[in-house]
């Protein structure tokens, strides 16, 4: 027994550096921790990203405003209906433009649809990457309902494109509006199927419970935003305290956590699911009459394309606006921000007077998010990695933006 001992102590160990991603399921894309192991706890945990090398804000400066408005579906391409609002809000503010109400309602609408799309999406990945198929399957049959309605929309799936500056793209049809509503009245008996699964479940509970605790303070100061900044007790949200689009005239509540855990995490988010169900159904019961694009606007908006058809001056109007970009952009810069199912999203633009931006800065939840990854993984397990990785809810494309 001694003989063994003494051999034990003669062997020498040293920490294992592990590379999880670029190619690894759970890191939620092309997402590269590098994981300094002692044993299976992580020691130091350094995350990496531009791996889709992407440079959307450097083409957006070589583009009209109107053509920048691709660029962003592909940045959190789980809901590009709201990256589209938050370009559209900001171009808007930039050059004085107020949208009418009706296209207020229904972008807030459609926004409030991508975000049960996003967090269906984090809801079904994030319970699979733990060990928890059904909620998988269960999450994607309803999420594939919100595609279809927005493929009735606007013809499109994930990539939409259906905001335009000033309004929207087209108005929105009586079917859809009823498909919508009955979607609504079904979707909260679908939310207690999925807490019903792992709610108390003991797996579910051992994985996320004390998983990756981050205080308040520390959330506020790493720039934490949404559901990620609210599970620790911080009561913000861009739509209460800045309020857009119909937002104002909604009523809904922010769901906070109190202990900054995986767990917190995930109560936060489903609770969000009921809050965006309350507020589409209040949209389509409120929904004004009028038009969906800003009248006051005519050198800014693209023409009816019934009218560019028969008409040489909306033909011309058109022509130049392609082309060129609104030649009245004013000399300025502005920040505008919007509650995207991540977090805040904020556009920067500066403007020296032409039909392209001078220059644009995306401040992006997903990039900020990765950069706490350290704080949440270093001095845990390594399986609690995978947790933290879903818990904060990334997508890369707006990383590497």
């Amino acid at each position: 027994m001694e003989k063994i001992e003494e051999k034990i102590k003669e062997i020498k160990t040293r920490e294992l550096v592990l590379n999880m991603g670029p190619q690894h399921p759970s890191t939620h894309g092309v997402l590269r921790l590098k994981l300094e192991m002692d044993g299976e706890t992580v020691v130091k945990c350094t995350p990496y990203v531009g791996y889709l090398h992407r440079g959307t804000e450097k083409l957006a400066e070589s583009m009209t405003y109107l053509q920048v408005l691709p660029l962003t579906d592909r940045l959190d391409y789980i809901c590009s209906m709201t990256n589209n609002v938050g370009y559209c809000l900001a171009v808007e503010r930039l050059f004085g433009i107020e949208a009418p109400f009706r296209a207020k309602y229904i972008r807030t609408m459609v926004s409030e649809m991508a975000r049960i799309s996003g967090h269906l999406l984090w809801l079904g990945t994030h319970a699979l990457d733990i060990g928890a198929m059904t909620v998988f399957l269960y999450a994607f049959i309803d999420r594939e309902r919100i595609l279809n309605l927005f493929e009735m929309l606007c013809g499109a799936r994930l990539t939409v494109t259906y905001p335009r500056i000033g309004g929207v793209r087209h108005d929105v049809s009586r079917e859809f509006l009823e498909q919508l509503y009955t979607f609504t009245d079904e979707f909260p008996d679908r939310i207690a199927q999925y807490e019903t699964l792992i709610n108390i479940n003991r797996i579910w509970l051992k994985r996320t419970v004390g998983v990756g605790v981050i205080s308040a303070a520390e959330a506020v100061n790493w720039g934490l935003s949404g559901a990620t900044l609210r599970g620790s007790g911080v009561n913000y949200d861009v739509r209460m305290r800045f309020p857009y689009d119909a937002y104002p005239l909604i009523d809904f509540q922010v769901p906070v956590g109190v202990n900054g855990d995986v767990y917190d995490r995930y109560l936060c988010r489903m609770e969000e699911l009921r809050q965006s169900n309350h507020i589409i159904r209040q949209c389509v019961e409120q929904l004004p009459t009028g038009p969906i694009m800003a009248p006051d606007a005519p050198k800014f908006t693209l023409p009816p394309k019934d009218k560019v058809l028969g008409d040489m001056e909306s033909l011309i109007h058109h022509f130049t606006l392609i082309t060129k970009g609104p030649m009245t952009a004013p000399k300025s810069e502005i920040y505008s921000a919007i509650e995207a199912p991540k977090g805040e999203l904020g556009f920067y633009i500066v403007s020296d007077g032409t039909g392209k931006p001078y220059r644009m800065r995306v401040r992006s939840p997903s990039f900020v998010h990765v950069s706490v990854l350290p704080r949440l993984c270093e001095g845990s397990l390594i399986a609690d990695v995978v947790a933290n990785i879903g818990t904060i809810d990334v997508v890369l494309g707006e990383c590497d933006r």
